[in-house]
């Protein structure tokens, strides 16, 4: 059985882009609010940590957009309307 290639490039892409940003933004409002809640509870350190993931998140939500934007652009409009996507594509 021949070896699959994943190479992450724009036509092929290596992950899931719709299922990748909702997870990141999840990620994202998740983090914030655990910052919140640790700075109110007085956890400093625990806060600036979840406050570097959620960064982390928010780049990642950007970088997964700029590549669906590329895919989009790549497939073109059609007569119906631009292509879609399920969240797991």
């Amino acid at each position: 059985m021949g070896k699959l290639r994943a190479d992450g490039s724009i036509e092929h892409p290596y992950s899931a882009l719709n299922l990748r940003l909702a997870l990141a933004l999840f990620g994202a409002v998740t983090m914030v609010a655990a910052t919140v809640v640790l700075l109110w509870l007085g956890h400093t350190g625990l806060a600036l940590v979840a406050a570097v993931i959620a960064v982390v998140a928010t780049a990642n939500a950007a970088i997964v957009q700029v590549r669906r934007r590329q895919r989009a652009r790549r497939e073109g409009e059609t007569d119906t309307g631009p292509a879609r996507h399920s969240l797991f594509e």
